[in-house]
């Protein structure tokens, strides 16, 4: 079956190898740069116009940082709003966690990659603490490392547009 994203990761050179420490603190021989490869108009279009047409939900949300370009071309593509999730608390200004408004929204939450699904535990935990409903994640890559069962346990089903092992195997 033909996968643009799949294809479009590919010709950006998503993926490198050698030796690497991933956010999860896992060691890995390689490595899967969504974040430099949706700087490419093409691949950024084609993500959100997959996610736009696909799925259901009143608001887009990114974690900060690979996931705020991405919650952006959605919001884009789709004419729904987009939420961000800061990786941190700030003291100053309104230091709410979450910006934009998530109360009561189905919220569909979008990661670049995920390995163990911490992330996207992180950003799903801030949301609901806003008032947001999630029960949704979209990842453009999943390492298939454990975040799909760790999302299923708090409820959330995890949809990858592209699998490790497809970008792996091409």
């Amino acid at each position: 079956m033909e996968n643009p994203v799949l294809d479009l990761l590919i010709q950006y050179k998503a993926v490198e190898f050698g030796d690497f420490t991933l956010a999860s603190g896992a060691k890995s021989k390689y490595y899967i740069d969504v974040k430099t490869a949706i700087m490419q108009p093409a691949l950024l279009g084609e993500i959100a116009k997959e996610v736009a047409g696909h799925y259901t939900f009143d608001v887009i949300a990114g974690v900060a940082v690979g996931g705020v370009p991405l919650a952006v071309a959605v919001s884009l593509a789709s004419g729904k709003p987009c939420a961000v999730i800061r990786a941190a608390a700030k003291d100053h200004g309104k230091s709410q966690m979450v910006i934009g408004n998530v109360a009561g929204k189905h919220v569909l939450l979008i990661e670049d990659v995920t390995t163990s699904g911490g992330s996207s535990k992180y950003g799903i935990d801030e949301l609901r603490k806003a008032g947001a409903i999630v029960d949704a994640v979209v990842v453009v890559v999943d390492r298939d490392s454990g975040a799909e069962a760790l999302l299923a346990a708090d409820g959330v089903t995890l949809h990858p547009l592209v699998r490790a092992s497809e970008l792996l195997n091409r």
